[in-house]
């Protein structure tokens, strides 16, 4: 089954202490190219604080992973190299909503909202994305992901700088059985990566980085996306019932 190989979550359990690096494959993007993109401050019951990617819905909603939970959180806007702060908000999360049927042993539903404690400042730095609200069975075209993930397999450290790689979906009978897109290869999101978006053809967001796995040692890895389209009305009650969509 889809879940019985070995399984990476692409949660990032490190410091800031960071090394320039790249999402596996991939390669910088351009500076505040993609304006969505959030750094998330998870800290834990342990006082530790590690790190997800999410993306930016409206002026006070962000998107991630459901499996990226934690005590608490700090939402980071206008990020491209963690270490300048120049034009960066940081702004506390209020509430947490994963997905009603997310399944942890299984990393189904593995969508979570994070409602920000207050509006973001749009700028040329800071914007949403729009989700793409259709899924007719086919699969998105020109895809990529993007993310502060580590730079290697090897690597203790996450990313100085947002990187980017470009993915292709694969039509995957274990990943449909999952309702999950999927891409394979070497290169693909790291760990450190989840909560990410997949942006696909019309700059739409159509998945949420989850996990990645590969079926035997010397197989390739794929790497899954929780689809967006099928959970479009969960996203849509949840915002008009806590904000504004």
């Amino acid at each position: 089954m889809f879940f019985h190989c070995e399984l990476v979550v692409l949660i990032l359990a490190l410091t800031l202490d960071v090394h320039t690096g790249q999402i596996y494959g991939g390669h910088e993007a351009v500076a505040h190219s993609r304006p969505y993109m959030v750094l998330l401050e998870r800290h834990m019951q342990n006082g530790e604080t590690y790190y997800c990617d999410g993306f930016l819905l409206t002026e006070d909603f962000v998107m991630t992973a459901a499996h990226c939970q934690a005590k608490s959180f700090t939402a980071l806007l206008g990020v491209h190299n963690v270490h300048n702060s120049n034009g960066i908000q940081r702004i506390s999360v209020e509430d947490t909503f994963p997905h009603k049927d997310y399944n942890a042993a299984e990393l189904t539903n593995d969508i979570m909202l994070l409602k920000l404690s207050s509006k973001a400042n749009f700028s040329n730095n800071v914007r949403p994305i729009a989700l793409a609200d259709r899924d007719d069975g086919s699969l998105p075209k020109s895809c990529s992901v993007s993310g502060w993930g580590r730079n290697n397999r090897s690597s203790k450290y996450m990313s100085l700088t947002l990187m980017e790689v470009n993915v292709t979906l694969i039509d995957n009978e274990l990943c449909c059985e999952k309702k999950v897109y999927c891409s394979e290869g070497e290169a693909g999101p790291g760990e450190g990566d989840s909560g990410g978006p997949l942006v696909c053809e019309d700059g739409k967001a159509y998945g949420v980085v989850s996990s990645s796995h590969k079926t035997n040692p010397d197989g390739l890895y794929v790497y899954s996306y929780t689809k967006i389209p099928k959970n479009t009305d969960w996203v849509k009650q949840i915002i008009k019932n806590n904000g504004k969509f």
